[in-house]
């Protein structure tokens, strides 16, 4: 029998608080049998009470990837799954999206994942460049990698700051990204990150302007 409340996990400074909240249909827990009946990532996603049925296909891979790797999402709509300072990221959102995107082979991206990251101004171009599914926020200080799997958003990350570091050009990246993610090479790009995420505040507000 379907469960109209759950438990929602607030997770705030290290600490975790329970509260009980009323989501939309697509968080209603599913009962145990149902759950026990679904292999794989379909039953971590029942088991945390997260329904994806209405979703695209490629869309609820992603979803059920992260929620077998991280748990029950700390936001929940109809549309996207948000988890917060899981793992090494500072953001994980999952959107019920397919973009089509092309490089460096033909895939889908959905699955967006953000750090605490400055690029300077003078990098955002070259970052750019790099691919068209990477997000600089300068004000926020965040950079956002969107794919289809983690292992591509780690990659993403990995060049950037290499850019940003000067160590490599954009079409070397690229380069890299490429053989990476079509012929399996420069592992440790794919496997976590290579430098030290900044954990504190990293967002730039800009300067006020005098006319």
């Amino acid at each position: 029998m379907l469960m109209k409340t759950i438990t929602k996990q607030l997770y705030r400074c290290g600490a975790t608080f329970a509260t009980a909240a009323l989501l939309p249909s697509v968080a209603l827990a599913q009962d145990q049998a149902g759950a026990a009946a679904q292999p794989g990532q379909a039953q971590a996603a029942a088991q945390a009470g997260v329904s994806l049925t209405q979703w695209n296909p490629d869309a609820r891979e992603a979803a059920e990837n992260m929620i077998e790797k991280y748990g029950r999402p700390q936001e929940v709509t109809e549309q996207r799954l948000i988890w917060h300072n899981q793992g090494e990221w500072k953001r994980t959102e999952v959107v019920n999206e397919a973009i089509p995107h092309n490089f460096p082979k033909p895939h889908k991206d959905m699955l967006y994942q953000t750090i605490s990251y400055a690029v300077p101004e003078d990098k955002v171009g070259e970052v750019a460049a790099l691919s068209g599914s990477i997000i600089v926020d300068r004000v926020k200080g965040e950079v956002t990698a969107r794919c289809d799997a983690e292992k591509a958003n780690f990659l993403s990350l990995n060049l950037v700051h290499d850019i940003v570091q000067g160590n490599k050009s954009p079409e070397e990246a690229r380069r890299i990204y490429a053989e990476a993610m079509k012929q399996d090479k420069h592992q440790e790009y794919l496997e976590g990150f290579i430098f030290e995420v900044p954990k504190k505040d990293t967002g730039n507000p800009g300067e006020a302007f005098e006319l």
